[in-house]
């Protein structure tokens, strides 16, 4: 494939592109799903194809193309090409320039022991098979869905910088719920989890486990009060507290949608360049940072779709807001250099700032001691719903399950939780975060940008967390 990378950026070069990069990517998926009231679900898909970028008198160009022959190639960089040529008349300024990366040839791939492509799908039915069974034999629950996820993505790389990049990509993970009807009420619970690893991170979940509890739980909450509307002590576990980093951290930190130049799924971003290392964003306690060398995470690579190094990059420190995700194109308006994170989905698609893991670095913590530290509150668990404004400033999530907290116990459950506040203000309230015990990276295969949509996958380092004078059972 490289002769053939190798071929279009000369084909582009010759064309006029000043600059050019190309991406072969080849992606296998097997999502396997299960309810209680249906047949199994295997659904398995393969696509391969070729994207190319090209700069044309500082505009951007792109085109894409399932064929590899030579003059489907030759097509193909004539498009990009003039993509860009009739793009630089209506740019703005100088348009975009590039400071060059130093030639380099690498190979990633993710850390694994199966692949879980090559485990045969009745073993996959026969678990979740099994999961359903055994939430199906806990009196009063009506419905039980399982689902798992196998992907693979091997992706080439090759730029007029000189960069030549093989990637393998293997993630995997699975979703379990539950549900039970009562007298005008539905309730259910539910866990996910996905991961950079093969096959043996579905194993290591305890499926058939985790749902027994999940399942006697739901039933109960058919029989607990509602969450009361109140002020009070908020603490969350680690799946909430990951949803939250994603909405009201991750999504604003991406630079092109402060600057407007991306604006689908719940807008652009308040954090607008003069907050950029003066906005107290959050309480000392909040460390947050872009981590896209993390060993497990579902958003972490190699090398991002510029061909530039996967990093570690500080946003949030001692509360303090500090910096973006970035681009070639974007972070010089800072003095800076890309710090890795445009990213694609597949090769049809052109590359756009990403979220990687966006974590919430371990405080010194246990769960147990902020439960025992909180006079009045509530404990919530797992994402119900969610809802922001267009800029992430005001957002309302929901809870699956809550507890009161009273004198430092967990006490009576709750239902029909919800919290509401406004972004900095919310992180200024946390006063607690556990430590690396019970810090877990996230995996979130469903963030959506761009128009045509893009479906990516990311993870959020988190572990439970506590924030003062939060409204919550503010209902859905």
């Amino acid at each position: 494939m490289l002769v053939e990378l190798e071929r279009i950026l000369g084909l582009s070069q010759k064309l006029g592109a000043e600059y050019a990069d190309a991406r072969y990517v080849s992606t296998s998926q097997e999502p396997v799903s299960l309810s209680s009231d249906g047949a199994p679900q295997v659904c398995t898909s393969k696509s391969a194809g070729l994207g190319l970028r090209v700069l044309v008198d500082g505009a951007w160009g792109f085109c894409a193309t399932p064929h590899l022959d030579p003059r489907s190639l030759e097509k193909t960089a004539e498009e990009a090409v003039r993509v860009a040529a009739a793009s630089a008349h209506f740019k703005k300024g100088d348009g975009v320039s590039l400071a060059p990366l130093e030639p380099l040839k690498a190979r990633w791939q993710t850390p694994h022991k199966v692949d879980p492509l090559t485990v045969k799908v009745e073993d996959k039915v026969g678990l979740l098979s099994d999961v359903i069974s055994a939430a199906m034999k806990v009196p009063g629950v009506s419905r039980a869905q399982a689902s798992m996820m196998s992907f693979r993505e091997d992706k080439e790389f090759m730029s007029t910088d000189g960069r030549q990049i093989e990637q393998t990509s293997i993630h995997s993970g699975a979703a379990i719920s539950a549900m039970a009807r009562g007298e005008g009420d539905v309730q259910s619970r539910s866990f996910s989890d996905y991961a950079d690893g093969g096959y043996e991170f579905v194993e290591s979940l305890d499926l058939v486990g985790r749902v027994e509890r999940l399942a006697t739980e739901v039933v109960e909450l058919l029989k607990a009060p509602q969450c009361p509307a109140k002020v009070t002590d908020l603490v969350m576990g680690g799946s909430m507290v990951a949803l939250q980093i994603h909405e009201s951290c991750g999504h604003p930190v991406e630079l092109d949608r402060v600057l407007g130049q991306e604006a689908t799924f719940a807008g652009t971003s308040f954090l607008t360049p003069d907050k950029r290392g003066t906005l107290r964003y959050g309480s000392p306690a909040v460390h947050m940072v872009a981590d896209a060398t993390a060993r497990g995470g579902l958003g972490s690579f190699g090398f991002d779709d510029e061909g530039v190094e996967a990093q570690r990059t500080d946003l949030i420190v001692d509360g303090i807001f500090r910096d973006y995700l970035t681009s070639r194109e974007l972070a010089p308006m800072f003095g800076q250099e890309s710090n890795g994170t445009m990213r694609a989905v597949g090769w049809q698609n052109i590359p756009l700032i990403r979220m990687t893991n966006i974590n919430l670095e371990p405080g010194d913590w246990t769960l147990d001691e902020i439960i025992k530290d909180t006079k009045e509150g509530i404990f919530v668990e797992e994402p119900r719903s969610w809802s922001l404004d267009d800029k992430r400033l005001n957002f309302h999530f929901g809870q699956e399950i809550a507890y009161e907290i009273k004198d430092g116990s967990l006490g009576k459950k709750l239902k029909n939780a919800a919290h509401t506040g406004i972004t900095p203000e919310f992180w200024n309230s946390c006063d607690a975060v556990a430590g690396s015990r019970e810090w877990h990276i996230w995996g979130t295969p469903g963030c959506a940008k761009g128009e045509p949509v893009q479906v990516i996958h990311v993870g959020h380092g988190a572990s439970p967390a506590r924030f003062r004078k939060v409204k919550v059972g503010v209902g859905h």
